[in-house]
């Protein structure tokens, strides 16, 4: 090849160093995410690992006062973020920022050491893209925290497996299963496969040994979790919200089973065509732990039934490495024309940013503040005007409990959904069985004085027909409309 032509081809990005990449990383994703900062929830998700991580700072375990279907370590993150750094939705929304682009940099790290420089640094930047944007993940998900740990552990596990490595790897895979506990597919999996590799390099004694460093930590992490329950007589209550009812919760829905299952299939026919074209060499370590992630991955969203925007997160990292490094090719032939075509697609791709950065505008130009929703709007209006908040329950908009300093009046009521997953009420919920029991509970023994819903929406899903029915014919009967705030309704309960 001729001087001329190499410099025609050369890139930018194939003499960036790795810690400026990172810089450009963090600048992106901080771009991309920023406008939501302001934002009152993005995912009801988010809300409910906020009060719990705010139960945990006020001295309650997660579990015990509030409830939710998750290992405890993702309530750790936003509780020690409130502890540091106070009541602020802009900072857990900046960490998690920061997350993002260390899980993209692991992403780009792994890529590196299997393909070329070009292929890597597209991976980077698509997985802060696909992190970001498309759909409700601006906020910050228990799936971001996930990832953050798990691409670190890969990250470690595809260089050598030597003691440090291995032990530090075992600590974030631990850290990982105490995020988000479906993640056990793919460190099982992982598992496996080391097993037979350690056993393929070292002999029985040297697989055992290599193992036990591996799994030794993760084991550890998992024990400490367990240990604030155990000392003050509760283990029962961490296994039965951390495995047993995760385990009900997936089977209580099937509702994109068929979808989801043709999703899988195709990254699996792109997978089968990297190795068959010898895109990706099954041989290399490194690719071996990528496939057992990304088919344990698969497996959890298959074994769940569901999917959404957020659980993608999972999937992303580890499928954009091996698919950028099957097709290095292309990026080792772009020419600067191309390269050029893509960074503007690029710059096209985040709208929903841009129109947020517009409603952050015009919100301030409203109300001379950034910070827009009805996350803020109703507490605003709920304490300028003196109302209840005693006993007070969001049918909607539950970031307000946080806002306002109180908790929900029930357990179930941490996350407005959970009132109707009946399937995992014998884990935390024994005395009433059913949701239409846990709904009459509330309503007719609660009583909440102030009630907050949806404006124009049902309250519950569509196809909770007798739920729907009960609870609007309860606020028709009991309230009155105090107020509609944005797209929340403010009821008061009448006699009050």
């Amino acid at each position: 090849m001729s001087e001329p032509l190499k410099k025609t081809r050369s890139l930018w990005i194939d003499n960036l160093k790795s810690r400026t990449f990172f810089w450009y990383l963090l600048a992106a994703s901080f771009l991309i995410r920023f406008p939501f900062f302001f934002r009152d929830y993005i995912d009801r998700d988010e809300s409910t690992f906020i009060l719990m991580g705010q139960a945990w700072v006020d001295g309650y375990l997660p579990y015990t006062v509030l409830w939710d279907v998750k290992p405890p370590l993702t309530f750790l993150f936003y509780a020690i973020s409130i502890f540091v750094f106070g009541k602020s939705l802009f900072v857990i929304r900046l960490l998690g920022t920061l997350m993002v682009a260390f899980t993209s940099f692991f992403s780009y790290k792994i890529c590196l050491g299997i393909s070329t420089k070009r292929a890597a640094v597209f991976c980077g930047f698509a997985c802060v893209i696909l992190q970001s944007m498309f759909g409700s993940i601006q906020g910050v998900m228990s799936e971001h925290i996930l990832m953050c740990f798990f691409m670190a552990a890969l990250y470690l596990l595809s260089r050598k497996t030597n003691t440090l490595n291995l032990l530090a790897a075992g600590v974030l895979l631990g850290v990982s299963l105490m995020v988000k506990i479906n993640i056990a597919f793919s460190v099982l999996l992982i598992g496996c496969y080391l097993l037979w590799l350690f056993y393929k390099r070292h002999g029985i004694a040297g697989m055992f040994k290599n193992i036990l460093l591996l799994s030794g930590p993760a084991l550890f992490v998992v024990m400490l979790t367990v240990l604030p329950y155990y000392l003050g007589g509760q283990e029962t209550l961490w296994w039965d919200s951390v495995i047993l009812a995760p385990l009900a919760y997936t089977e209580g829905g099937r509702n994109t089973l068929p979808v989801l299952t043709g999703f899988a299939a195709a990254i699996l026919i792109v997978l089968l065509w990297a190795l068959r074209k010898k895109h990706l060499d099954i041989k290399r370590p490194e690719i071996g732990i990528l496939i057992a992630a990304l088919l344990g991955i698969l497996f959890s969203f298959i074994k769940g039934g569901r999917i959404n925007s957020h659980y993608l997160i999972m999937l992303y990292p580890v499928f954009l490495v091996l698919l950028c490094a099957a097709t290095a090719p292309f990026f080792k032939s772009l020419q600067k024309k191309a390269f050029r075509i893509i960074m503007l697609i690029s710059l096209l791709l985040p709208m929903e940013s841009y129109l947020e950065y517009i409603q952050v505008g015009r919100n301030y130009s409203i109300y001379n503040t950034p910070y827009n929703g009805e996350g803020y709007r109703v507490p605003e209006y709920i304490a300028d005007k003196n109302i209840d908040t005693e006993n007070i329950l969001f049918l909607g908009y539950h970031i307000g409990y946080w806002m306002l300093e109180v908790y929900p009046p029930v357990k179930t009521a941490t996350h407005p959904s959970n009132i109707c997953k009946s399937e995992m009420f014998p884990y935390y919920n024994p005395e009433r069985t059913t949701a239409m029991e846990e709904i009459r509970y509330i309503m007719e023994e609660i009583r909440p004085a102030t009630l907050v819903t949806r404006t124009g929406r049902l309250v519950f899903d569509k196809k909770l027909v007798e739920e729907n029915a009960y609870i609007n014919k309860r606020i028709e009967n009991d309230y009155i409309l105090e107020a509609e705030v944005e797209k929340a309704s403010i009821y008061i309960r009448k006699g009050q």
